[in-house]
């Protein structure tokens, strides 16, 4: 399927692997021009080179932190006018209820409640000036079904659902669509450090905590960040465009829910 934004320009954020490669993986294939964002540069530049090389478009590789104030600044001023916005940050550390004070609630808000609605602020105007535009937020599968080890996340993407139900409902008569995709447990770093805590917990081997894991999936495997891409591709795309406010799970089945 032509996904009809060959030439678009794409800020995707956290980019450089797992699921934000995926993300820039699928656009560069549709022939988006890319600015790809991370923290270390070597990676980085190493992930926007094989892009480049790949599917010959112009790409951009900005290594600053997306959720300062100075990091924002520097992304926006390589790419102040994209059409396409692919908002992600690492999420915070599990824990329990017991653990977290005051200044980890702020740390996890910072990252993936606030930074994707300060990117969202300074590019949706430019968005709707051209009367198209596509936003993709990288949320996650607790949104709809807590994780409790996980309440930090809970909380900060929960709340960055709520401003998107709005805020989308907003902006979609001006052709412009922000969408979240919800992810389950995908092949990635995030998965291996999850696994990683189960194997401290349980005394088991990584290949044990996989198996047990995916177990728990009805697709009986994890997802990858190319499925993951491709789906972050089509929310993209010029064929989405009455798809407005939704959270849609990548999950593999894990979330047991009819609605």
């Amino acid at each position: 399927m032509d996904l009809g934004i060959s030439g678009k320009k794409a800020l995707v954020c956290a980019s450089s692997k797992g699921l934000g490669f995926g993300c820039a993986q699928a656009l560069a294939a549709a022939g988006v021009d890319l600015v790809m964002n991370a923290r270390s540069e070597g990676p980085l530049e190493q992930a926007a080179e094989r892009l480049r090389q790949e599917h010959g478009v112009m790409i951009k590789a900005i290594a600053a932190d997306i959720t300062t104030d100075k990091g924002r600044d520097q992304v926006l001023n390589a790419l102040p006018d994209p059409d396409i916005l692919v908002s992600n940050a690492g999420g915070p550390p599990p824990g329990l209820w017991s653990d977290w004070d005051r200044d980890d609630f702020i740390a996890a808000l910072d990252a993936n409640m606030l930074t994707p609605i300060a990117l969202m602020k300074a590019l949706l105007p430019g968005m709707i000036d051209r009367k198209w535009g596509r936003v993709v937020n990288i949320t996650s599968q607790s949104v709809k079904s807590p994780i409790p080890v996980l309440g930090l996340s809970n909380a900060a993407r929960a709340g960055l659902t709520g401003y998107v139900a709005g805020t989308a409902r907003q902006v979609a008569g001006h052709g412009v669509t922000i969408n979240n995709l919800l992810p389950g447990i995908h092949a990635t770093d995030r998965a291996d450090a999850l696994d990683q805590a189960v194997c401290d917990a349980q005394g088991i081997t990584m290949d044990q905590a996989r198996d047990q894991r995916s177990a728990t999936i009805p697709a009986g495997r994890y997802g990858t960040a190319q499925e993951f891409g491709a789906a972050c591709a089509f929310l993209c795309s010029q064929h989405a465009g009455f798809i407005i406010g939704q959270n849609i799970l990548l999950d593999g089945g894990a979330v047991n829910t009819t609605l």
